[in-house]
């Protein structure tokens, strides 16, 4: 009989000691890290980008003035700390969030509430960040535009020092992190240094999409191009078709697939099946040989385009869309139309989400001062802006969402990442027209000068808002960031002619991509003679799922006569010959 108890010298193993096999398993994480890291540095070595390469150079750190103004700076930062935590000392201990405490999804893991360290963390966190945005609010001295820019920098600043942006305070990354045995951190990082190779955030795989095989897939063929824009004519999908065809302007600071998504999602897609001949417009993206472009070329092309139209298929009116800021100058071009007599090429005009008044155009206003232009006028050296400084731009408007949300989903949890058209065409970025780009920042954004009659011209007419009377439709987005609600109902007070306003549920993209299959949304329609926005929403009426419907309809009260789909109707098959294939090669120009 065997004593088993008494002379069994053989310790439990630590459940808080690391095996042979973890310890060897993240040495490999670290040396492979390390390589990625060196792989880089080489990489932007060797194509000359020491700037970049130098952040890998441990040896390079302490001799970059940068880095010694920080270390000075983060010695304050510790003495303020010391005095921080000593009167935090007299707090109660960490508490659960109040049940009826605003949701932040930032906090969602457990650990933010259960965990004292981590809760503490997110208790100091808010009580700062409350500071911060108190503090900028009541400071006296400030004019309305100054107060304005300190809010949306002190707004952007709490949200990039969130505990959550960190691998080290962030209980989610750490768990993920010890499951994953370092794989995570190590995906991470090369979806990091890949970004930063491209020099743009990624919100979805690159690789994922490509612009007429799996997205912008309509079929159409280019039936006339010029130095700046290709004309999309798309196939008819009925036996006739109305006999107004319709000419679309998407913004030329993004592709134009953003109505051409998937076939699920595509508002051209259902417009042809509505029985609309749909031509679309397809901006080039700018290169150094457009650093002359100016608001009368962007002008001069969309009449172009109406023309041609109106010629190919022999009809003298074309019913149009105008897409943000192309709706901004698609009121300019009726305007000077209208000032020559010319006013009946134009059937019906809708503006998607678009402005002509900016008095009270929001955030973007925060990017109209001396020092911005001053700074964009260095970005565009060569003639144009690099498309990624304004996707940067705009993405600092909802910098939670579009941002910091990303940097922990991709480079902290190391995430896959999702196949999500809208935002492969988000990270679609186009380049703009440097001279075009600060005129319009300084005429329109900062100087409002399209509502002063007579203050701008085009191709050297004059324009006058007050004397477009084309019926107009009028959609605007209820949360929308970029286009306001209230600075798109403006358009309401300066067209004269008979409008119609919809308001749409969601924002600047999704309120406009909501197809009627989806059953989402809901959009709101009411007096058309409403003196004020407020008037109009307290009297509105609400219909679930999306608008297309309502906005077919009013292009059928406009004008219902049909005709049968042949001849020039068919891309190709008219006057003018087809190019090449829908969606032509400029929207894949880079």
């Amino acid at each position: 009989m065997s004593d088993t108890g008494k002379n069994d010298t053989t310790e439990a193993p630590n459940p808080f000691m690391p095996s042979p096999d973890d310890l060897q398993h993240w040495a490999s994480v670290m040396g492979r890290a390390q390589q990625m890291m060196l792989d880089y540095a080489l990489g932007q070595a060797n194509q000359g980008n020491s700037a970049a390469a130098g952040l890998f150079d441990p040896a390079s750190w302490l001799q970059n003035p940068t880095t010694q103004a920080w270390t000075e700076q983060s010695a304050k930062m510790w003495e303020q700390g010391v005095a921080f935590w000593t009167s935090m000392a007299t707090l109660q201990p960490p508490f659960a969030p109040a049940a009826d405490a605003p949701q932040d999804k930032r906090f969602a893991d457990p650990d933010w509430t259960a965990n004292p360290v981590f809760a503490l963390i997110r208790q100091t966190y808010g009580l700062l960040t409350e500071q911060l945005l108190t503090t900028t609010r009541t400071m006296q001295g400030l004019d309305e535009h100054a107060r304005a820019k300190m809010e949306f920098a002190a707004k952007n600043m709490a949200e990039a020092l969130s505990p959550s942006n960190l691998a080290i305070t962030n209980p989610q990354v750490i768990k993920r992190a010890v499951e994953t045995r370092g794989e995570s951190l190590l995906k991470g990082l090369k979806h990091m240094l890949t970004d930063l190779s491209r020099g743009q955030l990624s919100h979805v795989d690159p690789d994922a999409f490509e612009v007429g095989v799996n997205i912008a897939t309509t079929p159409g063929k280019v039936v006339h191009e010029t130095d700046l824009y290709q004309l999309i004519q798309y196939e008819p999908a009925t036996k006739d078709v109305f006999k107004v065809p319709l000419v679309i302007f998407p913004p030329w600071i993004n592709r134009f697939y953003i109505l051409d998504l998937n076939p699920a999602k595509s508002f051209v897609k259902w417009a042809v099946e509505q029985g609309l001949t749909v031509f679309m417009v397809s901006w080039k993206s700018a290169d150094a040989s457009m650093s002359e472009i100016i608001w009368d070329d962007y002008i001069a092309a969309q009449v172009d385009a109406i023309d041609t139209v109106r010629e190919l298929l022999d009809v003298p009116s074309v019913h149009t869309i105008g897409y943000c800021v192309a709706g901004t100058t698609l009121a300019a071009t009726l305007a000077m139309l209208a000032a020559q007599g010319e006013a009946d090429k134009v059937k019906s005009v809708t503006f998607f989400t678009a402005q002509v008044d900016f008095e009270l155009a929001g955030d973007l206003k925060m990017f109209v001062d001396d020092s911005y232009l001053t700074l964009l006028q260095q970005l565009s050296a060569g003639g144009f802006l690099d498309g990624r400084y304004m996707a940067a731009t705009f993405n600092s408007l909802r910098g939670r969402d579009l941002i910091w949300n990303y940097v922990v989903g991709n480079y902290l949890l190391g995430n896959d990442y999702p196949p999500f058209d809208l935002l492969y065409w988000n990270g679609d970025t186009t380049n703009l027209p440097a001279k075009w780009h600060r005129q319009y920042l300084i005429d329109l954004y900062r100087d409002n000068r399209m509502v002063i009659p007579n203050s701008l011209s085009v191709m050297g007419t004059p324009i006058d808002l007050k004397k477009i009377r084309t019926p107009a439709y009028i959609q605007a987005g209820r949360e929308d960031h970029i286009a306001p609600l209230a600075s798109v109902w403006r358009l309401m007070d300066h067209l004269a002619g008979p409008k119609t306003f919809l308001l749409a549920g969601s924002g600047h993209i999704a309120g406009v991509v909501n197809p009627p299959a989806a059953g989402k949304y809901q959009y709101w329609t009411g007096d058309n003679d409403a003196a004020t926005l407020d008037d109009f929403v307290a009297g509105a009426s609400e219909t679930k799922g999306s608008w297309w419907p309502h906005w077919i309809g009013w292009i059928s009260a406009q004008d219902g006569a049909r005709t049968p789909a042949k001849g020039s109707r068919i891309p190709g098959k008219g006057a003018k010959k087809a190019i090449e294939d829908a969606p032509g090669r400029y929207v894949k120009q880079r």
